[in-house]
């Protein structure tokens, strides 16, 4: 890994980057411009998870350090640099070595995601790198743009952003120019009815690949659970559909979560991840990803984590509902550089499940100080139903077989007609394919190696 400082004065430090990216290309850095120019604009929140990034606080004399690795597009990069400079601000530009591209492995979410030393040590994949935010600091930058997602560090004496763009395909025009204010229209309306009218209500999570979820949303979560105090218009990729931590005592999450794509690995075999009161109890299937959950599942079954009501690693703490309807599977889904399936996760109606304890909280700085177990692992939901039966006995569908109810909400349909076409607007421009359930043939035949499928779907083999 190659971790050398910025120079005074320098726009662009590679640190082995050329030979694994290659030339720029310029047939399109003009369009690529306009969409960083979007970008830039856009108020800056702290919070990339939470969907909306922007440098928009950027002005004239301001230093800015884009820090970046092998993995991103070098036009991207670029471009995001190009329209900062346009601001008058100087941008210095650090690759780091992120080595060789590859294909998914299952285990690559184990290894981006669980832990059992200080993340410091060894920083978690969207986690930033120490040495880049000390630099930040010591150098005093205004602005750090570094990471792809997750929590950033606050009360920096810097701004800090991130960068969740790595590529071309994460870069089209409405996954990056889609009207901010219907983003925000979406989010509300869909957290309106959790938050105004779920509290004491009952949730049942069904999805055809095999998941049967229920729980309730007991009325002590409300205001007081880290990721519950609403603030829907920030957060469109990532709204909380189940309590998050600390989890009380009669967390009563009980069922099965099933699906074969998680955030960063390989697509894996069906599994089944089945819960009792809150907290995973056994895994089924899953190959290589699988194994290494049921190995992880055992070895912290009888440790006692703060936040959660009894012993166990694996409690449902994230169930994160996504908004944006224009967000796309990237062709190059195979490999490490096309950043996962963690892109395609922000796309409206998709719900992704997490286990295990939360991100830069408390909890896992406890873990971390003695060198035991922590982290969370995913599974992604593509065809989810979430259905609230309010204590009043009304029964409202949030999404409907992977579709968001409120894209075809009147209220919504009203903002996006002030930017076109509302039907065109609040269309998904990407659906996954997946025999048995939305096409023909057997879920069965899928469920043994979704991998191969969705791999040659992307290449247009099927």
């Amino acid at each position: 890994m190659c971790e050398h400082h910025v120079h005074d004065n320098c726009d662009d430090l590679d640190c082995g980057a050329t030979a694994q990216v290659g030339e720029t290309k310029v047939t399109d850095f003009d369009d690529l411009l306009t969409r960083a120019r979007f970008i830039r604009d856009l108020p800056e929140y702290r919070r990339a998870r939470a969907g909306f990034v922007g440098f928009g606080a950027t002005k004239a004399g301001d230093r800015v350090l884009l820090a970046v690795d092998t993995q991103y597009d070098r036009d991207v990069v670029q471009a995001v640099a190009t329209a900062l400079r346009e601001r008058g601000a100087h941008v210095d530009t650090l690759w780091v070595d992120y080595g060789p591209d590859r294909e998914f492995e299952y285990e690559d979410e184990i290894a981006v995601l669980m832990r059992r030393v200080p993340w410091a040590e060894n920083p978690r994949r969207w986690e930033g790198r120490p040495w880049i935010e000390e630099m930040a600091e010591r150098e005093k930058y205004d602005l750090l743009i570094h990471g792809k997602g997750g929590p950033v560090l606050q009360n920096t004496p810097y701004r800090y952003e991130q960068l969740p763009w790595l590529g071309r395909e994460h870069f089209t025009r409405w996954q990056t120019m889609y009207p901010q204010e219907l983003l925000s229209a979406i989010s509300q309306t869909t957290w309106d009815v959790i938050w105004q009218k779920g509290k004491g209500g009952r949730v049942h999570l069904t999805d055809p690949e095999g998941t049967d979820l229920t729980f309730t949303l007991f009325e002590d979560y409300y205001g007081t659970c880290f990721g519950w105090v609403p603030e829907p218009k920030k957060a469109y990729g990532h709204l909380f559909a189940h309590p998050t931590i600390p989890l009380i005592d009669k967390v009563d999450t009980t069922g099965v979560a099933a699906g074969t794509t998680n955030h960063f690995g390989r697509p894996y075999p069906t599994i089944k991840a089945w819960v009792e009161g809150g907290c995973v109890q056994r895994i089924e299937g899953g190959a290589g990803y699988g194994d290494a959950w049921r190995d992880m599942l055992e070895e912290s079954r009888k440790t006692q984590y703060p936040f959660f009501p009894r012993p166990g690693l694996f409690y449902l703490f994230e169930m994160a509902i996504a908004g944006h309807p224009k967000i796309v599977r990237p062709g190059n889904i195979n490999m490490l550089s096309s950043g996962g399936h963690e892109w395609e996760r922000q796309r409206s109606g998709i719900i992704h499940l997490g286990f295990g304890t939360m991100w830069r909280h408390d909890q896992e700085a406890w873990a971390a100080e003695r060198r035991i177990l922590y982290g969370h692992l995913h599974i992604h939901l593509l065809f989810p139903t979430y259905e609230l039966t309010t204590r009043e006995g009304e029964v409202i569908k949030v999404i409907d077989k992977g579709r968001l109810t409120s894209l075809d909400d009147p209220k919504v349909r009203a903002i996006a007609a002030k930017y076109g076409d509302p039907d065109e607007l609040l269309r998904e421009d990407w659906i996954p394919d997946i025999p048995g359930i939305n096409l023909g043939g057997s879920y069965d035949d899928y469920g043994r190696d979704p991998a191969s499928w969705i791999y040659k779907a992307v290449a247009g083999k099927i």
